[in-house]
């Protein structure tokens, strides 16, 4: 073989081996990779199936249920414009409690309620997931807006007293 066959073929297999590196990464990080959404993007149908993905909003006021084990807890998170019933069996973060934030990462069961495999409270009065926080905003906006188009149909129906 002569010199310049061996460094194409070292040239061609040192690509080939890169190539298949670079599939084996991104492979990997594919299959770990947890999207967030909000409970009103699962209410609406926009979450991965069969697959792992989190879920943040506040924990619901007076929501947390601890069954007698000790270790399964059911509790509502929320984004003020949808909830979703979280069923988590573990030892939950000191942090965790009600109106705070929260972020759960499992599955979405056929029955509507969500298998947490892990979650996540807030570690500070100050910090909130980015995307959590975006979707609260998002939410309270709709919700106010909601709530304007509401009032002004109100306005429109209601007849006008005469004198």
């Amino acid at each position: 073989m002569k010199s310049r066959h061996k460094k194409l073929a070292l040239i061609v297999g040192a690509v080939a081996l890169f190539g298949i590196i670079i599939v084996l990464v991104l492979n990997a990080l594919n299959s770990n990779i947890a999207l967030f959404k909000s409970p009103t993007e699962v209410a609406n149908g926009n979450f991965p199936k069969d697959k792992l993905f989190r879920i943040g909003g506040l924990v619901k006021e007076g929501s947390i249920q601890r069954q007698a084990d000790g270790v399964t807890i059911r509790f509502v998170i929320t984004d003020s414009e949808s909830d979703l019933t979280v069923d988590y069996v573990g030892i939950l973060p000191d942090l965790f409690m009600e109106g705070k934030g929260a972020v759960a990462q499992g599955k979405l069961l056929p029955d509507g309620s969500f298998k947490a495999q892990e979650v996540l409270a807030k570690h500070d009065e100050n910090y909130m997931p980015p995307e959590a926080a975006q979707a609260l905003n998002d939410a309270h906006v709709r919700g106010v807006q909601k709530q304007a188009e509401q009032d002004a149909a109100a306005a429109v129906a209601k007849p006008k007293a005469s004198y």
